[in-house]
């Protein structure tokens, strides 16, 4: 069997810079633990396979790996697999039928191997938790209890698919010097995945709004996260003061890592009630090639 494949590097404009993603076309037959295997084959955060429709209505089927999991929904996979899609049929809407239900993308072509692609968050985040333990995220993070907070924001949980927990922090100086210890991460992160989301405000950054790193027991630190951004999303939406009922941000993700990520974020409140989230930013393919599995 022998399949092609895609690699893209997602949340950017630039090729070598931002996340990189793996995109198996005509994925059609592959058993789960054949996907599993080839997502750690290729050992990168995530990898997306194709394949034909259920409903002849929808542009794919699209499936997410981590080289440990399958998730129901990621922000990165889903841009690059709309981009691909977008590129491929010419579209300028993608439909996309994930684990964790339709996801209906707007496509804009940049060049004959890039573009921008934006969509509705598939389910609106929730909040799980608050998280109270200061000291214990401190440790963590190795940064000072008084360095955790940013403007009305303190630390919580949520989820749009998939759990994070969200940790505010006093400025992009702190962010930098955040150092995690991942020893202690299943004890003070202990919701789903156990991963810590860290971000503050950038008002002195007039290319985006918000700065954040991700880090995660199983992967490390993650350059761009687009479902962490989708959680983020119902802290905003909670938190933040938008009078218009309408905001869109700038984030920057992967900074630290020198594989610099740019997320735009989307939420609509009618007066306390979010009605709607959505991310989105650009990708690129960088390479191509076929899977040789005998």
């Amino acid at each position: 069997m022998k399949l092609d494949y895609l690699l893209l590097d997602v949340f950017t404009r630039e090729r070598l810079q931002g996340n990189q993603l793996a995109v198996v076309l005509k994925a059609d037959g592959l058993l789960d633990n054949e996907m599993q295997a080839i997502a750690r084959e290729f050992n990168l955060s995530e990898t997306v396979f194709l394949s034909k429709p259920q409903s002849e209505r929808n542009s794919a089927g699209v499936r997410i790996f981590t080289p440990h999991e399958e998730l129901p929904f990621a922000g990165h996979p889903t841009v690059g697999a709309a981009v691909v899609l977008g590129l491929q049929n010419d579209r300028t809407a993608v439909r996309l039928e994930e684990k964790i239900g339709l996801v209906t993308a707007l496509f804009e072509k940049a060049d004959k191997r890039s573009g921008e692609a934006r969509f509705a968050l598939p389910r609106l985040p929730t909040k799980v938790a608050d998280l109270t333990d200061k000291l214990g995220i401190a440790q963590a993070l190795g940064i000072e209890v008084e360095e955790i907070g940013c403007d009305v924001f303190a630390p919580a949980v949520y989820t749009a698919g998939v759990t994070f927990h969200l940790i505010p922090v006093r400025d992009a100086g702190v962010l930098a010097r955040v150092r995690a210890n991942m020893a202690m991460f299943e004890d003070v992160f202990f919701h789903d995945h156990n991963s810590a989301y860290v971000f503050t405000l950038t008002p002195e950054e007039p290319e985006n709004d918000i700065a954040a790193r991700m880090f995660s027991i199983t992967a490390g630190e993650d350059p761009g996260t687009g479902s962490a951004a989708a959680a983020l999303i119902g802290l905003l939406s909670d938190k933040a003061d938008f009078g218009a009922g309408q905001a869109d941000y700038a984030l920057r993700q992967g900074k630290e890592m020198g594989r610099l990520c740019r997320i735009s974020l989307q939420l609509r409140r009618e007066g306390e009630v979010l009605t709607r989230g959505a991310i989105g930013g650009h990708a690129v393919i960088v390479g191509e090639g076929v899977l040789d599995l005998g």
